[in-house]
């Protein structure tokens, strides 16, 4: 955030807020927490969770939006919509996401990952994918033993266990299934240019589910969240077959 000195000795603030910088830092660190959890956030939505006006909320996004920590973007509206402009949504920029923990050694990464597609070819890299995955695998299966046989119960399991991995995820359910989202993905821009990766975990999701699953969007290719959908009634099927599906293009 850029400060500005303030005169008399007093205290520093936001050359956007005017709120104090030391005052505000806590609260900015929850708005950050909150759209790396949820994604696209509307003010209103935030302001709810933290318990703050919609004038105090809207402080800190101009805060952020001045500094390039998050953008704006209308809010997607699916079906017919009322009348006036969508409610605008917030998301952490690709820097705020760094600044979190995310996307370390991308660059080595994707080096590495050119290396063995040019190389071994597309199927070189599938397996190098498959491999990455396979250990987060193992340690989310030990951590749904209990969690029975139901798909949803299960992505209710796999959520609680990829969150303890750092995915901040969560299950719903809704109206044709259930509903995985992962609000943050620590390979998002590697799996930019190699989709491979987002592939290999969609195939552990169905594994650990137990059924076939349809991958509806990805941080990878721009949008706020992963979500995966995990349909009611699966059909019969033998052995676990994955369908990767995009339904925003």
């Amino acid at each position: 955030m850029k400060n500005v000195a303030a005169p008399s000795g007093g205290p520093v603030t936001s050359s956007v807020a005017g709120v104090p910088a030391s005052a505000d830092l806590s609260t900015r660190d929850r708005v950050t927490q909150l759209l790396l959890e949820r994604g696209a956030t509307t003010a209103a939505q935030l302001g709810s969770a933290l318990g703050l006006s919609p004038a105090a909320i809207r402080r800190h996004l101009d805060a952020m939006l001045a500094d390039g920590d998050v953008v704006a973007r209308e809010q997607a509206v699916r079906g017919s919509r009322g009348r006036g402009r969508p409610a605008k949504v917030f998301l952490l920029t690709d820097a705020a996401r760094v600044r979190c923990g995310t996307h370390h050694y991308d660059n080595m990464a994707t080096a590495a990952l050119r290396w063995i597609a040019r190389s071994g070819g597309a199927r070189a890299v599938e397996a190098f994918a498959a491999e990455q995955v396979a250990a987060l695998e193992n340690r989310c299966r030990s951590a749904m033993e209990d969690a029975g046989d139901s798909p949803l119960a299960r992505a209710e399991a796999l959520a609680d266990a990829l969150t303890a991995e750092g995915y901040a995820a969560n299950a719903s359910t809704i109206a044709s299934g259930g509903q995985l989202c992962q609000h943050h993905c620590p390979v998002a821009h590697v799996a930019a240019e190699f989709p491979q990766l987002c592939e290999a975990e969609t195939a552990v999701i169905s594994r650990l589910v137990g059924t076939h699953v349809q991958r509806l969007a990805t941080i990878a290719h721009g949008d706020g969240v992963c979500t995966t959908h995990i349909p009611a009634q699966p059909r019969a099927q033998s052995g676990n077959t994955v369908t990767t599906v995009r339904t925003d293009k």
